[in-house]
């Protein structure tokens, strides 16, 4: 297996160039284990792992601008948390310290799979992710990006460059269901933002289908209730309601880790705790501990 390390993009392209059916390597936390299993024989790989342009992240007015190398640890640090709480929340979820050191923004986009835990938090932000190739580049939304279990429309040379997404406006929470409490793949996952000022809930759902799922009509209905001024809802009835839509818009399936009725409960339930996280910010803590019974 030839292994191509490039210092910076066009270096990157130019293996592509000596090896169009090379494999991308952005942390390999996927990718390797399916080596070490025999499950994958690429004739070559690029390893982006010192590629410049990739590392980091900066602001820009309102939008903060992710490497794709940008890893798990990097996300979760206080400047990053305070922009994107959210992502932050997500990457605490992911592995062990070892694999949050290693995995990388870049490399849970191009893996796409179902239940990644930082897609969902992508999709309820209206992230834009930048791909890039010696022909040029490219910006996409998630849905555009992501068509399938571990298929992505990304070209033959292309590299995900950056994701761009705007800084906290609202309130954001991110939850996570597994087999158990730590290192383990999502068995449902959502994440929620609310913008105050632009008054809109935005609701995206893991693991329960073949692509993140944006629950459209539990957002149009929740963001109808809320009394925008108080910050606070106009019935605590309508919990129930939200609860009801985003277990509707889920997908799931049976598997080896979950139940389809199990993981439509638990991101119903998920949901129904972002939802009162976020109430409770503004209203002294009552929400969470008076509003589900789920």
């Amino acid at each position: 297996m030839t292994v191509f390390v490039p210092a910076c993009l066009e270096e990157a392209f130019d293996a592509f160039d000596k090896c169009p059916d090379a494999q991308l390597l952005a942390g390999g936390t996927d990718f390797m284990v399916e080596v070490n299993f025999a499950l994958r024989r690429p004739p070559a790989v690029v390893c982006l792992r010192k590629v410049e342009e990739l590392k980091g992240w900066r602001l820009e007015h309102a939008e903060v601008v992710l490497g794709a190398g940008i890893t798990y640890a990097e996300l979760m640090g206080p400047q990053l948390s305070d922009l994107l709480p959210g992502l932050a929340q997500a990457s605490r979820t992911v592995g062990s310290p070892q694999i949050r050191n290693a995995g990388t923004l870049g490399g849970n986009l191009g893996t796409a799979s179902p239940a990644g835990d930082s897609l969902p938090v992508l999709a309820a932000l209206d992230a834009r992710i930048v791909v890039a190739s010696k022909k040029g580049r490219r910006s996409l939304g998630l849905d555009e990006l992501i068509i399938g279990p571990k298929r992505t429309t990304l070209g033959p040379g292309e590299v995900i460059v950056e994701v761009r997404v705007p800084a906290a406006l609202g309130s954001q929470e991110f939850l996570k269901v597994g087999t158990r409490n730590a290192m383990v793949i999502a068995v449902a996952n959502v994440a929620l933002v609310v913008d105050w000022a632009g008054q809109s809930v935005r609701c995206a759902l893991g693991s329960v289908g073949p692509v993140v799922i944006r629950a459209r009509d539990a957002e149009e209905f929740i963001s109808s209730r809320i009394d925008w001024a108080r910050r606070t809802l106009t019935d605590e009835g309508d919990v129930a309601e939200f609860t009801a839509l985003v277990r509707s818009a889920a997908r799931p399936i049976d598997d080896h880790r979950s139940t389809a009725d199990y993981r439509r409960h638990a991101v119903g339930v998920c949901a129904q705790r972002a939802l009162g996280r976020v109430l409770a910010d503004h209203n002294g803590g009552t929400w969470e501990q008076t509003s589900w019974a789920s």
